[in-house]
């Protein structure tokens, strides 16, 4: 979709704002007219360039095409992916799966905390993550990237390459543009087989059993044992893991490089799941998505906790993207996930016919996890925040 003053753009999918009207860059990609990057599907915003001295803007789009083809994928057919004013993809048999995530920096990863490649790969894993939620697998991605002049656009596509080669799910267009912040936007298609429909959070009944694919709380412990040792040697303990580095290394890496659970999704649709959902913004608040969409309540009897994390963490962290999911038979659900050589999932509770019942053991849940800023008509300035805790 071109941008703003872009003209005619080729790619697929990938436009922007370019300054300029004519000439020709030979590299990587030959860019012809104004500011069409030829055969590699990408073209360049005003103010976004690469930092690692190989050459300007145009080179480094090329070299964007190049990094993403690299990752093996193909057009099946007569399938066109970059190259052209949009991607052409063959329609899928069963159900299409449509998903979007953005994420801007500041907002949704702290630049000082993590790398530009770690960045791209949190954004990319968002869209994954949703995907899974549906019990689905991902077919294509488009991503669209503002960012300021110094942004290393080498080392953010490090990020989505690497996570778009592990989960399968080919790059096939996007957009590029200058901004006065990094934002990066995934767009991703995926889909479900023909007769199998996709699990949606409206599902679960009252007596369906609650159930988590694993431990939670990771990454926000990770995320305060990043801030604390950025804070340095005069901040309280940013999580518990008793002088053990591997563990807390592995917190770290839950906060920068989370895992969306693919092989989970499916398994819990093929095992009978009703309701599911990703935990991105916390247990307690997407839960509670399922139960408004559901129209039930949940009463919670234990909540894993990832080791060195906290119960708080598990149960308002979020970016954990394990799957939290309703289903009416137990034994059914497990059976799939050992045909599947996945770990159970854990009981941790059950529907429940009152609507306005969010507890654990007992004892009523305060509403938590994250959630934008917004007032009723314009974003408010402050971006985020986190409802009150219990």
């Amino acid at each position: 979709m071109p941008g703003p003053n872009s003209g005619d753009t080729e790619g697929g999918g990938v436009a922007g704002q370019r300054g300029g009207k004519d000439g020709v860059v030979e590299g990587p990609g030959v860019v012809e007219g104004p500011g069409v990057v030829e055969g590699t599907g990408m073209t360049g915003g005003a103010g976004v360039v690469a930092r690692r001295g190989r050459g300007g803007e145009f080179a480094a789009l090329g070299r964007l095409a190049s990094r993403l083809a690299a990752t093996g994928a193909r057009p099946a057919g007569d399938e066109v992916w970059m190259g052209d004013d949009t991607a052409v993809l063959e329609p899928p048999r069963g159900r299409l799966l449509l998903t979007t995530d953005l994420s801007v920096a500041g907002v949704h990863g702290d630049l000082g905390l993590m790398t530009l490649a770690d960045f791209g790969w949190r954004a990319f894993v968002a869209s994954l993550s949703d995907i899974a939620a549906m019990g689905g697998l991902p077919r294509q991605a488009v991503v669209a990237v503002a960012g300021p002049p110094a942004t290393d656009l080498d080392l953010l596509y490090d990020g989505i390459a690497a996570a778009s080669e592990q989960f399968g799910c080919p790059v096939v267009g996007g957009d590029l543009s200058g901004g006065a912040e990094l934002a990066v936007a995934v767009a991703m298609t995926g889909g479900v087989p023909a007769g199998a429909p996709p699990v949606l959070r409206s599902g679960a009944r009252p007596g369906d059993g609650l159930f988590v694919t694993g431990p939670l709380g990771a990454a926000a412990a990770g995320l305060r044992l990043l801030r604390g040792a950025a804070a340095g040697p005069a901040a309280a303990p940013a999580a518990d893991t008793r002088g053990d580095r591997p563990a807390a290394a592995g917190l770290a890496d839950a906060h920068r490089r989370p895992q969306p659970r693919m092989e989970q999704g499916t398994a819990a649709r093929l095992g009978g799941a009703s309701a599911m959902i990703d935990v991105s913004d916390g247990l307690v608040a997407d839960l509670g998505h399922v139960a408004a969409a559901s129209g039930v309540g949940f009463r919670l009897a234990d909540v894993p906790v990832a080791s060195g994390a906290q119960l708080d963490d598990a149960l308002y962290g979020g970016e954990d993207y394990q799957l939290v999911l309703a289903c009416p038979d137990a034994g059914r659900l497990l059976e799939a996930f050992a045909a599947a050589s996945l770990d159970s999932p854990l009981r941790i509770g059950t529907c429940t016919a009152d609507p306005g019942e969010h507890s654990l053991a007992g004892t009523p849940l305060a509403q938590g996890g994250w959630e934008h800023g917004f007032s009723p008509t314009f974003p408010s300035p402050g971006s985020g925040r986190h409802r009150p805790r219990p």
